[in-house]
């Protein structure tokens, strides 16, 4: 937290990658690395959807973390034995002090775990993100979406950073803000590119044209997470996301969508923001509302365009595997 009571995200990750050409010493090969995720987490649920779309199930198994983790780390307490399976370990936070026994910062997800030595090898989420589409291809399924078109890529830079900041983050440092003057100028921040966006996809399907890309994967994320949590706990009130036509249609339009909606689970996300939250929500009492049922109500988006995989399909529907 700065001096001024804005919230500063700490971004310095173990940024290993794992590469075609082992340059980091973590060569590609399947059945080698583990990805760890957690429902409630954004920024897992990226590298979850990008990994359900591309259909690397049978080269890189999931684990996921439940909610409620204390001040050392996300453990696995969905599992019966509070044990991760593969890893064997109960807390990520292990994964982390097997290569750095004194490892000083935040224990995050997603996080990729080298399956043999137990030992993280990055949680550095743009870069697996990235990598997973641009180093995995081997691994893809028949039919994976070109998640980042070259013809695109510049474009999808720009609008992908501007997100991350008054966006992705912006509902944190509005959230996380100890002075009113670091809240209002997040909050205004995060409305103003609100509303960028709601023009922007008033006017086609998805960010960047007809299909998704990964610009679609880095947003929606927070859009779900919106009203359910973040406009009444990160005091982000000014409306809701369903009060904004293109944005909610957008937000159903891909909730509908295989890889993405079968990724959410909102009484595990609900549970994480207002149980261990507790400097924002003391009492931990989490809402019983919103009423999401409206999600799945028809959207319309598909008059803007057809083909949202592009050359590509979607994945098999149905719930992900952990294994």
């Amino acid at each position: 937290m700065a001096k001024t009571g804005s919230f500063d995200r700490d971004m310095n990750y173990i940024n290993d990658r794992i590469t075609v050409d082992g340059a980091d010493g973590w060569p590609l090969e399947a059945g080698t690395y583990r990805l760890v995720v957690a429902h409630a987490c954004p920024w897992a649920n990226r590298a979850w959807i990008t990994h359900r779309l591309l259909g690397l199930e049978g080269a890189i198994s999931v684990a996921v973390a439940g909610p409620l983790h204390d001040a050392s780390s996300w453990n696995f307490h969905l599992e019966d034995d509070g044990l991760d399976p593969v890893l064997g370990i109960h807390k990520l936070q292990e994964a982390f002090f097997n290569r750095y026994p004194d490892y000083p910062r935040g224990i995050t997800v997603p996080a990729i775990v080298d399956i043999e030595s137990t030992s993280v090898v990055t949680n550095d989420f743009p870069s697996i993100e990235e990598d997973l589409s641009g180093q995995w291809t081997a691994f893809h399924r028949e039919g994976a979406p070109n998640l980042w078109p070259d013809a695109l890529r510049d474009e999808m830079d720009e609008v992908m950073e501007l997100i991350f900041h008054d966006v992705n983050n912006g509902v944190y440092k509005s959230g996380f803000a100890s002075s009113q003057e670091a809240h209002d100028e997040a909050y205004d921040a995060l409305f103003a590119r609100l509303d960028w966006l709601e023009e922007r996809l008033s006017t086609r399907r998805f960010l960047m044209g007809d299909t998704i890309t990964q610009a679609d994967i880095r947003l929606w994320p927070t859009l779900i997470r919106f009203d359910a949590v973040y406009h009444n706990h990160f005091k982000c009130n000014r409306n809701k996301i369903s009060e904004m036509p293109a944005l909610w249609g957008y937000t159903r339009d891909l909730f509908q969508t295989p890889g993405f909606g079968d990724t959410i689970d909102f009484p595990n996300i609900k549970a994480h923001y207002y149980e261990v939250h507790t400097g924002i929500n003391p009492t931990g009492v989490t809402p019983k509302g919103p009423d999401l049922a409206n999600l799945h109500t028809p959207h319309h988006r598909e008059e803007l365009s057809t083909n949202p995989f592009g050359e590509g399909t979607p994945p098999l529907a149905g719930s992900p595997v952990r294994s």
